[in-house]
């Protein structure tokens, strides 16, 4: 048998109202078509729910006996429908998964455990590190927000541009290196690059092309705290985000000066799934990471 659960509405609205033609104002109906419901509640419970005594409608002990549950039942149904956009962060209890690269996860993890703690202190945080490979990991719901360069490409997933960095050159202290040294000079130099998937090139090297130039990259590595630590004890160069890098930056010592070649400065992009635009928990974790990487792109190290 299929269940219509509009009759539980009705039969609510009956017994909360012990008649017809209340029960119909109530649900803005006329008294006739409510008069077919209730037939219909009839013949579905075997029972007559409502009965007349004189000028009035009593209920009947089933009716009585279900009064309550009737009524819980159509509460829950509304709130399930009409759910709460109200977000309580002194009670909520959740645990967020961000996936971004190691730069990203050094500027954004202190300013945001900060507000977790301040906050939402239910409210726990998962930093997973960029994959060699693209995953499903955002459309199966174990990633909340992807934070990188990239656009999504997929129709389901949605984004927002928090920023863009400018890209400089980064070296240890004792490196000869000047600002004022010319392109060639500059691509002559060892170079150590970040690569989640091991390249040897990236956009550095298409625009050094553009000008007959090939910069000598000597490695790659996958993370900036890698490349930054190699550079910090040899005479390579190291191309990166500066306002992102600021605490690797300074935890390594290293020195940054402008790159001799216009370069387009790094988008940084946060990736959800669509399930997740109007969440007010999730909507809550977007704001957070935009305002920790605002902060973050402002407070610039001197060069």
């Amino acid at each position: 048998m299929q269940l219509d659960l509009n009759l539980l509405t009705a039969l609510d609205a009956l017994l909360e109202e012990g008649s017809v033609t209340g029960a119909a104002g109530r649900l803005r109906l006329s008294p006739p078509a409510l008069s077919r419901t209730l037939g219909r509640l009839r013949r579905h419970t075997g029972d007559d729910i409502l009965v007349r005594t004189g000028r009035t409608m009593t209920p009947t002990p089933y009716a009585l006996a279900v009064r309550d549950q009737v009524r819980d039942l159509v509460q829950q149904a509304h709130q399930v429908l009409a759910p709460s956009r109200e977000l309580d962060l002194a009670t909520l209890e959740r645990t967020f998964t961000l996936r971004c690269h190691d730069t990203l996860a050094t500027a954004l993890a202190a300013p945001l455990l900060q507000v977790v703690d301040e906050q939402a202190p239910g409210v726990r945080l998962r930093f997973l590190a960029e994959t060699a490979i693209d995953t499903d990991d955002l459309r199966h719901g174990r990633v909340d927000l992807e934070v990188g360069a990239g656009l999504p490409v997929s129709p389901e997933l949605r984004s927002e541009t928090y920023g863009h960095d400018q890209l400089v050159v980064a070296m240890g202290r004792s490196h000869p290196y000047t600002p004022a040294i010319d392109l060639q000079r500059f691509a002559a130099k060892p170079h150590v690059l970040v690569s989640r998937r091991g390249r040897l090139a990236d956009p550095v090297d298409e625009i050094l092309a553009t000008h007959g130039l090939r910069r000598r990259v000597l490695a790659s590595v996958g993370t900036v705290a890698a490349a930054a630590q190699v550079i910090s004890r040899s005479d390579c160069l190291l191309t990166l985000p500066l306002g992102l890098s600021r605490p690797l930056i300074e935890a390594f010592g290293l020195v940054t000066v402008p790159l001799p070649v216009a370069v387009p400065d790094v988008p940084i992009v946060g990736v959800w799934h669509q399930r997740y635009d109007t969440d007010p928990g999730h909507l809550w974790l977007r704001t957070q990471v935009g305002a920790a990487l605002a902060s973050a792109m402002r407070q610039l190290p001197e060069t």
